[in-house]
Protein backbone atom coordinates (compact mmCIF):
# COMPACT_ATOMS: atom_id res chain seq x y z
CA UNK A 1 0.00 0.00 0.00
CA UNK A 2 1.30 3.82 -1.28
CA UNK A 3 2.94 5.70 2.15
CA UNK A 4 0.20 8.13 2.43
CA UNK A 5 1.88 10.22 5.31
CA UNK A 6 3.91 12.69 2.99
CA UNK A 7 0.30 13.92 1.43
CA UNK A 8 -1.10 14.02 5.09
CA UNK A 9 1.13 15.82 6.58
CA UNK A 10 0.50 18.28 3.77
CA UNK A 11 -2.95 18.55 3.61
CA UNK A 12 -2.56 19.85 7.62
CA UNK A 13 -0.24 22.39 6.06
CA UNK A 14 -2.84 24.05 3.98
CA UNK A 15 -5.49 26.56 4.95
CA UNK A 16 -8.88 24.81 6.51
CA UNK A 17 -10.47 26.26 3.18
CA UNK A 18 -8.66 24.15 1.42
CA UNK A 19 -8.78 21.11 3.46
CA UNK A 20 -12.73 21.39 2.94
CA UNK A 21 -12.53 21.82 -0.48
CA UNK A 22 -10.60 18.43 -0.47
CA UNK A 23 -12.24 16.57 1.64
CA UNK A 24 -15.76 17.67 -0.15
CA UNK A 25 -14.31 16.16 -3.02
CA UNK A 26 -12.83 13.12 -1.30
CA UNK A 27 -16.37 12.75 0.63
CA UNK A 28 -18.33 12.50 -3.63
CA UNK A 29 -15.51 10.33 -4.84
CA UNK A 30 -16.56 8.04 -2.03
CA UNK A 31 -20.11 8.04 -2.47
CA UNK A 32 -19.62 7.66 -6.29
CA UNK A 33 -19.01 4.03 -7.38
CA UNK A 34 -16.52 4.85 -10.48
CA UNK A 35 -16.75 2.24 -12.56
CA UNK A 36 -14.29 -0.65 -14.44
CA UNK A 37 -12.25 2.04 -16.99
CA UNK A 38 -12.27 0.24 -20.81
CA UNK A 39 -9.36 -0.87 -21.94
CA UNK A 40 -8.81 -0.87 -25.70
CA UNK A 41 -6.35 -2.96 -27.99
CA UNK A 42 -6.01 -3.34 -31.97
CA UNK A 43 -5.86 -7.63 -32.22
CA UNK A 44 -5.04 -8.05 -36.02
CA UNK A 45 -6.94 -6.04 -37.47
CA UNK A 46 -9.91 -5.84 -34.51
CA UNK A 47 -10.82 -3.11 -31.76
CA UNK A 48 -10.29 -5.32 -28.42
CA UNK A 49 -12.95 -4.17 -25.56
CA UNK A 50 -12.22 -4.91 -22.29
CA UNK A 51 -12.33 -3.93 -18.80
CA UNK A 52 -9.94 -3.27 -15.93
CA UNK A 53 -11.40 -5.03 -13.30
CA UNK A 54 -10.40 -8.83 -11.50
CA UNK A 55 -13.79 -10.26 -12.56
CA UNK A 56 -14.89 -9.24 -16.20
CA UNK A 57 -18.36 -10.55 -15.44
CA UNK A 58 -18.75 -8.17 -12.47
CA UNK A 59 -17.52 -5.88 -14.71
CA UNK A 60 -19.51 -6.07 -16.96
CA UNK A 61 -22.72 -5.67 -14.56
CA UNK A 62 -21.40 -2.95 -13.00
CA UNK A 63 -21.49 -0.89 -16.32
CA UNK A 64 -24.84 -2.73 -16.98
CA UNK A 65 -25.41 -0.88 -13.31
CA UNK A 66 -23.62 2.74 -14.85
CA UNK A 67 -25.77 2.86 -17.84
CA UNK A 68 -28.96 1.90 -16.06
CA UNK A 69 -29.89 -1.53 -18.33
CA UNK A 70 -30.07 -5.46 -17.17
CA UNK A 71 -29.54 -6.08 -21.15
CA UNK A 72 -26.50 -7.69 -22.20
CA UNK A 73 -27.31 -7.11 -25.71
CA UNK A 74 -27.99 -3.16 -25.25
CA UNK A 75 -24.66 -2.82 -23.40
CA UNK A 76 -22.38 -5.00 -25.89
CA UNK A 77 -23.79 -2.33 -28.91
CA UNK A 78 -23.16 0.79 -26.14
CA UNK A 79 -19.54 -0.63 -25.39
CA UNK A 80 -18.90 -1.01 -29.26
CA UNK A 81 -19.90 2.72 -30.17
CA UNK A 82 -18.23 4.18 -27.42
CA UNK A 83 -15.11 2.55 -27.74
CA UNK A 84 -15.14 3.38 -31.80
CA UNK A 85 -15.58 7.15 -30.93
CA UNK A 86 -12.10 6.60 -28.85
CA UNK A 87 -10.74 5.49 -31.59
CA UNK A 88 -9.75 6.95 -35.02
CA UNK A 89 -8.63 4.89 -37.50
CA UNK A 90 -5.84 2.86 -36.07
CA UNK A 91 -4.99 5.51 -33.02
CA UNK A 92 -6.41 4.57 -29.75
CA UNK A 93 -7.76 7.21 -27.40
CA UNK A 94 -8.72 5.20 -23.98
CA UNK A 95 -9.38 8.21 -22.48
CA UNK A 96 -12.12 9.78 -24.58
CA UNK A 97 -14.13 6.82 -24.52
CA UNK A 98 -13.69 6.43 -20.93
CA UNK A 99 -14.35 10.01 -20.44
CA UNK A 100 -17.84 9.52 -22.49
CA UNK A 101 -18.40 6.86 -19.81
CA UNK A 102 -17.86 9.12 -17.09
CA UNK A 103 -19.77 11.85 -18.10
CA UNK A 104 -23.01 8.68 -18.44
CA UNK A 105 -21.97 7.77 -14.92
CA UNK A 106 -22.35 11.08 -14.21
CA UNK A 107 -26.05 11.76 -15.54
CA UNK A 108 -26.93 8.18 -13.93
CA UNK A 109 -29.46 6.89 -16.55
CA UNK A 110 -32.16 5.35 -15.44
CA UNK A 111 -32.99 3.20 -18.67
CA UNK A 112 -31.62 2.41 -21.89
CA UNK A 113 -33.33 5.57 -23.68
CA UNK A 114 -31.31 8.31 -21.08
CA UNK A 115 -28.41 5.90 -21.46
CA UNK A 116 -28.18 6.51 -25.03
CA UNK A 117 -28.69 10.18 -24.59
CA UNK A 118 -26.07 10.53 -21.77
CA UNK A 119 -23.72 8.88 -24.39
CA UNK A 120 -24.71 11.12 -27.03
CA UNK A 121 -24.21 14.18 -24.75
CA UNK A 122 -20.76 12.82 -23.68
CA UNK A 123 -19.97 12.73 -27.70
CA UNK A 124 -21.50 15.87 -28.40
CA UNK A 125 -19.19 17.98 -25.77
CA UNK A 126 -15.87 16.20 -26.60
CA UNK A 127 -17.27 17.23 -30.19
CA UNK A 128 -17.65 20.61 -29.55
CA UNK A 129 -14.54 21.05 -27.37
CA UNK A 130 -12.96 19.85 -30.51
CA UNK A 131 -14.36 22.28 -32.74
CA UNK A 132 -13.34 25.19 -30.12
CA UNK A 133 -10.17 24.11 -30.32
CA UNK A 134 -10.21 24.52 -34.48
CA UNK A 135 -12.03 27.54 -34.11
CA UNK A 136 -9.09 29.06 -32.07
CA UNK A 137 -6.49 27.92 -34.63
CA UNK A 138 -8.00 29.74 -37.67
CA UNK A 139 -6.09 30.99 -40.41
CA UNK A 140 -8.68 32.95 -42.14
CA UNK A 141 -11.96 34.16 -42.24
CA UNK A 142 -13.67 30.95 -43.78
CA UNK A 143 -12.35 28.41 -41.98
CA UNK A 144 -13.63 30.56 -38.93
CA UNK A 145 -17.06 31.28 -40.10
CA UNK A 146 -17.07 27.42 -40.75
CA UNK A 147 -15.61 26.74 -37.11
CA UNK A 148 -17.86 29.29 -35.96
CA UNK A 149 -21.58 27.53 -37.47
CA UNK A 150 -20.49 23.93 -36.26
CA UNK A 151 -19.21 24.84 -32.29
CA UNK A 152 -22.53 27.16 -32.18
CA UNK A 153 -24.42 23.98 -33.74
CA UNK A 154 -23.07 21.84 -30.89
CA UNK A 155 -23.75 23.93 -28.39
CA UNK A 156 -26.90 24.25 -29.42
CA UNK A 157 -27.03 20.47 -29.68
CA UNK A 158 -26.08 20.07 -25.81
CA UNK A 159 -28.42 22.57 -24.59
CA UNK A 160 -31.37 20.62 -26.38
CA UNK A 161 -30.24 17.18 -25.11
CA UNK A 162 -30.68 18.81 -21.54
CA UNK A 163 -34.03 19.65 -22.23
CA UNK A 164 -34.88 16.27 -23.34
CA UNK A 165 -33.56 14.60 -20.30
CA UNK A 166 -35.44 17.20 -18.11
CA UNK A 167 -38.57 16.45 -20.31
CA UNK A 168 -38.25 12.47 -20.20
CA UNK A 169 -37.49 12.58 -16.28
CA UNK A 170 -40.48 14.78 -15.58
CA UNK A 171 -43.11 13.09 -17.72
CA UNK A 172 -42.80 16.23 -20.05
CA UNK A 173 -44.90 17.94 -16.81
CA UNK A 174 -44.61 22.08 -17.06
CA UNK A 175 -45.40 23.90 -13.59
CA UNK A 176 -46.00 27.86 -14.23
CA UNK A 177 -45.98 29.78 -11.27
CA UNK A 178 -47.62 33.23 -11.54
CA UNK A 179 -46.41 36.22 -9.74
CA UNK A 180 -48.67 38.97 -8.37
CA UNK A 181 -47.74 41.99 -6.62
CA UNK A 182 -50.95 43.42 -5.17
CA UNK A 183 -50.39 47.49 -3.34
CA UNK A 184 -53.10 48.27 -0.48
CA UNK A 185 -54.11 51.67 0.61
CA UNK A 186 -51.06 53.09 3.05
CA UNK A 187 -48.60 51.44 1.04
CA UNK A 188 -48.47 48.03 1.81
CA UNK A 189 -47.45 45.47 -1.00
CA UNK A 190 -49.06 41.71 -0.46
CA UNK A 191 -46.51 39.83 -2.39
CA UNK A 192 -48.27 36.50 -3.08
CA UNK A 193 -48.57 33.45 -5.84
CA UNK A 194 -50.82 31.37 -8.19
CA UNK A 195 -49.80 28.36 -9.66
CA UNK A 196 -51.81 26.67 -11.96
CA UNK A 197 -51.93 22.76 -12.83
CA UNK A 198 -53.79 22.52 -15.60
CA UNK A 199 -57.30 22.41 -14.30
CA UNK A 200 -60.38 24.13 -12.43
Amino acid sequence: MKDISKSLEALKAIPQAQQDRIKTVADKQVARADGPPMKLAMKDGVLQVNFTHADPDLAHILMMADLGTCDAHFLAGIQSQVATIGANGRRLDETASNFILSVARGIQPRDELEAMLAVQMGAIHQATMMMARRFNHVENIPQQDSAEKALNKLARTFATQMEALKRYRTGGQQKVTVEHVTVNEGGQAIVGNVEKSGGR
